[in-house]
Order: structure tokens, then C-alpha cells, then sequence
């Protein structure tokens, strides 16, 4: 078996002790080993969302961090097109969530993603695709008015 080591601050350390002490864990070891289980197979499937999608994407990040909002909203401007709605919360004096609906192709979202997590000083980001199928469709409103398309989603089989 291979030796990992990390470093974590204190609160984290102490969200960890709570876990293993909720789960019943008798050392850290196993309780990271399944905590990263999970994570690795999250992010297996959302590697495995291909075509059209929907999404949301959520992060923590401390706004007096010199230019960091201005490089998030500069992000979302230079993705534009895959912006649905932005929704800004002050958590506390420094720090803001904020939670982007997204949608477009899944590979554009999921890089975007990540690299908007991936910012420094963003302290927690995650993305969860919706499992939906997106598809162009054409109709009318009530036999009332001419035909147009727009897409439609559809839940996934």
C-alpha cells in the first residue's frame, strides 16, 4: 500500500474528526479512502455525460481577494454561451457563494467548470450535471402563431 500524506487546516481536521465519529470510523485512513471513493466516482460520471446537457455549478470564494471576482465574472462573460442564470449570495463580511445554471455541450461545461473551481482562493466548488436530454425542437403555442424551435429537455432513460 502507498503512503499518502497531506495537510489540512484545523477546521477541516475537525470536520473530518466529526465524520469518522458520525460514521463510526476508527482511523482517518479509512474515512479519507472512502470520502475520496466517492469523489472519484463523481467525477466518473460526470466525465460520462456526453452531448447536449444541463448543470449547475456552485462555489465558495472570498470576494476581498485581490481580483478574483473580477477574473470570475470576466469567466462567465467569456463563456457566455453556455450561461443560463447567475444567482450571488454574501454568505458573511468575506465570503460569497455564487450558483451558475448552465448549459451547452458537456465537454465546454465541465471544462469551464473546472476551471472556475479550480481559481485561486475559490475555497469550494463542485458541479453536478442534470440527467436530461436536450434536443432542438420545433412547435407552436396553442395552434396559435407560427412554428419556432427551441430546445426542449427530456429526462434520460
Amino acid at each position: 500500500m502507498e503512503r499518502v500524506t497531506i495537510s489540512v487546516s484545523d477546521e477541516f481536521a475537525a470536520e473530518l474528526a466529526a465524520f469518522m465519529d458520525d460514521y463510526h470510523y476508527e482511523n482517518r485512513s479509512e474515512a479519507v479512502r472512502d470520502l475520496a471513493r466517492l469523489g472519484l466516482e463523481k467525477a466518473r460520471i460526470d466525465h460520462s455525460v456526453k452531448g447536449q446537457c444541463v448543470a449547475t455549478l456552485s462555489y465558495v470564494f472570498n470576494h476581498h481577494t485581490r481580483e478574483l471576482a473580477k477574473r470570475l465574472t470576466d469567466a462567465h462573460h467569456n463563456h457566455h454561451d453556455l450561461q443560463v442564470a447567475t444567482m450571488h449570495v454574501h454568505l458573511d463580511h468575506d465570503n460569497c457563494l455564487e450558483a451558475a445554471v448552465l448549459r451547452g455541450d458537456a465537454s465546454a461545461v465541465r471544462e469551464f467548470s473546472k476551471a472556475v473551481i479550480a481559481e485561486r482562493s475559490v475555497r469550494y466548488g463542485q458541479v453536478s450535471f442534470v440527467p436530461v436530454a436536450m434536443a432542438n425542437e420545433a412547435h407552436a403555442h396553442d395552434g396559435a402563431g407560427r412554428a419556432h424551435a427551441h430546445l426542449h429537455a427530456h429526462p434520460k432513460d
